[in-house]
């Protein structure tokens, strides 16, 4: 194919065109990239407040508490440890994982293991970085309103989030940030749907895609199909904070006829449960292929692995009742969503085991991506098995407002993908920024960072079984919960530790990216043979001068039979027969 037959940016002349406007899909990609660690910080620092408010109750927060709570002399207030609690989940959610591992990986990754040049509109490419950070002013903005930011908690289910459980313009402000970087992330979903479907270089096949891929891309229909369900729940709070109406306004059945405050909980929960494996097929996809890579050996059952990720993004649409078992639903649908929940656990079950498949016997490399892609294996596994009794209602009735809650929804979301997102920035920063990583430094942040996310949410497991309710600013009030306060205080301080290994993240990434003089690593430093690693590093603005023609799988690697002195074999290469 010809050099400009198929889309190819010019090389940028000006720094507004280099980093600013930019349709170039791998500079959005670093402007997602940097917009999601500048949340994780954010947000972070909002859990460590939420974690010292309650295991520390009374004292004040070090060093910026009497700056931010002068009038209580830093001790946080109970209202603002419930806007804490609420801009904490929403930031890590709809801020930080959503930007870096779909917005960052999705745009960066996409085009360069398809091969293709660009996305195929690259001018809605560039507006869904705009209007997301558009959202980004709308959230922040809350903070610095009168009455704070909102604290209806990250699902604002009204009455908390109307007019009457949050007077103040914050929750406004909240809500149409969530609805704002919804069309953004409904642009992005469009645009990678139609890239992956159209522009796939030729010979590429579905199952010649890498796992990558397919977590992205199925994430992707999950978008484009329910983030418009929760934009319309957004509008409709909107209408009833501003306009007067009442559609989720309690008791108006009794008066007009309409308006139901369970509603909304139906709408945010059509789109929750989805929202699940939107955020964490993309982090299967990257665990999948670098399992792979550096056990150096073809994926176990990879069609059967993209085939499961598939079945869970099919019944990831039926199962959101199990949010609701507590709101007097129908023991009959009760009962059906039960079942449909225990049925997804079949597939995900499956995708364990491949990856088990896929460690057995592998000639393994222990590399910094390596380490956290091992690290999921681990939390996921521990994170789905306690879902199994919120799944189940009779145990569910129990443990639904507690910690064990909290515990499972981080094991399985917040750790798996946050250890991911690890993962998919340790592999593909020598193809971003054309440097590795200093890898003693990775591992640090390795096991500091396992060591600490062990200690938060193992300890959150314990507390929720013992009935610590998750939305109490002081529960040591109550007698029996005062016995758990030496469990809640050893979940502080792994949160503490857990906070100072990250500095060791920033320090690696800051150093390499900007005072680093090393000599470039090469174009293929992990010696894998997916598309991307077949051009020079950074890619260049062109990606591939030529398309380049697939001939075989992306895990092609320990064929005794290679004769090219590598153990890999490039996408571009004639299968040799094992």
């Amino acid at each position: 194919m010809a050099f400009y037959e198929q889309h190819a940016h010019p090389k940028p002349k000006t720094f507004i065109s280099k980093y600013i406007i930019s349709y170039d899909h791998k500079v959005i990609g670093k402007q997602f990239l940097w917009s999601g660690i500048f949340f994780l910080f954010v947000g972070g620092l909002m859990a460590l407040m939420i974690r010292w408010s309650l295991g520390n109750a009374g004292e004040p927060f070090p060093i910026i508490g009497p700056l931010m709570f002068p009038e209580t002399g830093g001790i946080i207030p109970p209202d603002v440890y419930a806007m804490l609690f609420t801009m904490h989940g929403t930031i890590m959610i709809f801020w930080a994982i959503t930007p870096i591992l779909i917005g960052a990986f999705g745009n960066f990754c996409i085009p360069l293991m398809i091969g293709c040049r660009d996305m195929a509109f690259p001018t809605l490419n560039m507006l869904s970085f705009w209007t997301f950070f558009l959202a980004s002013i709308f959230i922040l903005a809350g903070l610095f309103t009168p009455l704070g930011a909102a604290a209806g908690g990250w699902t604002s289910y009204p009455t908390l989030s109307t007019l009457v459980g949050s007077p103040g313009i914050g929750q406004t402000l909240w809500t149409l940030a969530i609805f704002i970087t919804g069309a953004s992330s409904t642009m992005g979903a469009i645009n990678y749907i139609t890239t992956v479907i159209v522009l796939r270089a030729p010979g590429m096949g579905y199952f010649d895609m890498p796992l990558t891929i397919w977590g992205i891309w199925l994430t992707s229909i999950l978008n484009a199909i329910f983030l418009p369900v929760l934009g319309a729940g957004c509008l409709l709070l909107i209408f009833d904070r501003v306009m007067g109406t009442h559609f989720f306004l309690a008791g108006a059945a009794a008066t007009t006829g309409s308006g139901d405050p369970v509603l909304f909980q139906h709408v945010f929960w059509i789109f929750g449960h989805p929202e699940v494996y939107i955020l964490i097929l993309p982090a299967w996809g990257i665990v999948s292929d670098v399992l792979a890579f550096f056990s150096r050996k073809p994926a176990f059952g990879a069609k059967a692995t993209a085939l499961c990720m598939t079945t869970i993004s099919v019944l990831s649409i039926l199962v959101y009742g199990h949010h609701m078992f507590t709101t007097q639903m129908s023991p009959l649908l009760t009962q059906t969503f039960m079942t449909l929940t225990m049925t997804i656990s079949i597939p995900s079950s499956i995708l364990f085991a491949n990856w088990l498949g896929t460690l057995w016997k592998g000639s393994i490399r222990m590399n910094s991506p390596m380490l956290f892609a091992l690290g999921v294996v681990f939390v996921f596994g521990l994170g789905g098995l306690t879902g199994l009794y919120l799944g189940t209602v009779t145990t569910d009735l129990f443990l639904h407002d507690t910690y064990f809650v909290v515990g499972h929804f981080h094991y399985t979301m917040a750790a798996s993908v946050l250890l991911g997102g690890y993962c998919a920035i340790y592999f593909w920063f020598p193809k971003m920024f054309g440097k590795m990583l200093n890898e003693k430094l990775a591992y640090v942040h390795f096991f500091i960072t396992f060591i600490g996310l062990n200690g938060v949410f193992g300890g959150m497991l314990l507390i929720g079984y013992g009935g610590m309710h998750r939305r109490i600013f002081n529960p040591f009030v109550y007698d029996f919960l005062e016995k758990l306060m030496p469990i809640n205080n050893f979940v502080t301080v792994s949160a503490l530790i857990m906070g100072f290994g990250q500095l060791f993240f920033v320090a690696n990434f800051v150093y390499t990216l900007f005072f680093d003089k090393q000599e470039n690593p090469g174009d293929n430093p992990w010696e894998v043979g997916t598309l991307e690693w077949t051009i020079p590093s950074p890619a260049p603005s062109y990606n591939f001068r030529e398309i380049p023609v697939v001939k075989c799988g992306p895990h092609e690697m320990g064929n005794p039979n290679l004769t090219n002195g590598r153990d890999f074999q490039y996408q571009t290469e004639e299968l040799v027969k094992a």
